[in-house]
């Protein structure tokens, strides 16, 4: 009994803890003409793509940290 009720309270508390953070992480998406907001992305551990971009470190950096005159960026929208 103490297994069976330990089990439910497992996948209860797993869908609680992904329904809420899909509620957290789903935001509307940016209006046109609008400021792109902030976005988080990984340096990347090649070598060549971090001369590419213009990175040095480690960790994560934002796109206007990127040394080039334009940034193209491609939404996709997948769902």
């Amino acid at each position: 009994m103490k297994r069976m009720f330990a089990c439910q309270f497992i996948v209860i508390a797993a869908l609680v803890l992904l329904l809420n953070s899909s509620l957290v992480l789903a935001g509307s998406p940016p209006q046109k003409g609008f400021v792109l907001p902030e976005i988080d992305l990984p340096i990347p551990q090649n070598p060549t793509h971090k001369t590419y971009l213009g990175l040095s470190g480690e960790g994560v950096f934002k796109i206007p940290q990127i040394k080039a005159e334009v940034v193209i960026i491609q939404i996709f929208s997948m769902y």
